[in-house]
């Protein structure tokens, strides 16, 4: 009797304690429901933002099948707009590393509008420039129509502690000088490609350049300073740094360990086809980059030092282990003194790439043969960049 009144309720009771549960325990419920749903559709969404993501990148892909995945540190690069697909070449790509610095936007624009017209080939440039060009030159690569580019940042800090620290010799490095060391980052996909200097003119076909044959187990091909080529033209010559101790110091230890010969004919860097694969594999830009930071040590370099800074890394690495390039693909001295009196005209109009290396440029009020460098060049729609020319009462 007594358990039949323990277990029993009496409605009052029973409604109190229903009352209770939808008072507060039906609230708990109904919160935790809400919570697992908005966790659901939460997952829901970051799993459509990843698949649209993806989707994205097969398209940058497929509409740019050279693009580099993700960022190349220390580079970041930009393609070129849209092309009339009625004008866009088609074939074997060619790509032409070259670099465009502000103060010589002008001569990389006539450069590449020389290299383009000249042939039918399917040309990609990868233009090599600073952060705050950038703007400028987009606007200026609006004039060479249908040029297919890519716009690659150099970042300066790659060159920490491989460049002199000498307030005397600083004001004369130029970070973009050294791009040419780069390449294989700059264009990864590539097995072969051309690096020019900005102060050339290209006259005849590049495809035949880019055609050249590179030995077994050679990174690179150059022109050499002892070749024949400039002598078919000279009218009165006016010697040259040629070899190799005029680049390096061979009083020194380091210099003199590697066994090399001073009179060795050295070779100029402004023209360069190189084999990738071959250079990934055999480390040449890091090999050149410890030769680099062992000169801003020990001060390798020739006291003499007549060419870029960038020469005398390259003379090392490639000793005796370089392919040559036809020597009128790269005829050269155009911007030294007397360049007027050294080669003859019919010289210079017959050469298939000029090179104005030395003091006097072609948008310089001394130079040599400006007539040829002005036939490409493209006027600079900011008004920037100004030619120097003489005038009728210039002596």
């Amino acid at each position: 009797m007594q358990d039949e009144m323990t277990q029993y309720r009496h409605p009052l009771a029973l409604g109190l304690s229903l009352k209770m549960f939808s008072s507060f325990l039906l609230p708990a419920l109904y919160f935790s429901v809400n919570v697992a749903i908005l966790v659901l559709l939460a997952v829901a969404f970051l799993i459509i933002v990843q698949r649209n993501l993806l989707n994205l990148n097969d398209f940058l892909r497929s509409e740019n099948p050279d693009a580099v995945p993700g960022m190349i540190l220390p580079f970041e690069s930009e393609f070129s707009p849209e092309l009339r697909p009625d004008l866009v070449r088609t074939g074997e790509k060619i790509p032409v590393v070259i670099t465009a610095a502000e103060e010589r936007l002008g001569a990389v624009v006539a450069a590449m509008n020389s290299v383009y017209h000249n042939s039918k080939a399917n040309i990609v440039f990868n233009i090599v420039t600073m952060n705050d060009t950038v703007d400028h030159l987009k606007v200026w690569m609006t004039q060479l129509n249908n040029v297919k580019h890519k716009i690659i940042i150099f970042e300066p800090q790659l060159l920490n502690g491989k460049i002199t620290k000498n307030p005397q010799k600083l004001d004369s490095v130029k970070p973009l000088t050294f791009a040419r060391f780069y390449m294989p980052a700059f264009i990864p996909d590539a097995e072969k490609a051309i690096y020019l200097d900005d102060d050339i003119i290209v006259q005849g076909d590049i495809q035949e350049l880019f055609d050249t044959s590179l030995k077994s187990g050679h990174a690179a091909a150059f022109s050499d300073d002892c070749d024949s080529a400039s002598a078919k033209g000279i009218v009165r010559g006016a010697g040259n740094q040629n070899n190799y101790i005029g680049f390096l110091d061979f009083k020194k230890e380091a210099i003199k360990k590697l066994g090399m010969r001073a009179n060795t004919c050295s070779f100029n860097p402004g023209v360069i086809v190189a084999n990738l694969t071959e250079w990934k594999r055999q480390n040449i830009t890091n090999q050149l980059e410890h030769w680099m930071e062992l000169n801003a040590q020990e001060d390798l370099y020739s006291k003499t030092l007549a060419e870029s800074i960038t020469t005398p890394p390259l003379l090392i690495v490639f000793y005796k282990h370089h392919s040559s390039i036809d020597p009128m693909w790269h005829v050269r001295h155009l911007g030294a003194t007397g360049a007027g009196n050294r080669y003859s005209p019919q010289f210079v109009k017959a050469a298939k790439l000029l090179h104005w290396n030395g003091h006097y440029k072609p948008w310089s009020r001394t130079s040599s043969f400006t007539e040829v460098w002005d036939k490409w060049y493209i006027q600079d729609p900011m008004r920037k960049f100004h030619p120097v020319r003489k005038h009728a009462g210039d002596k």
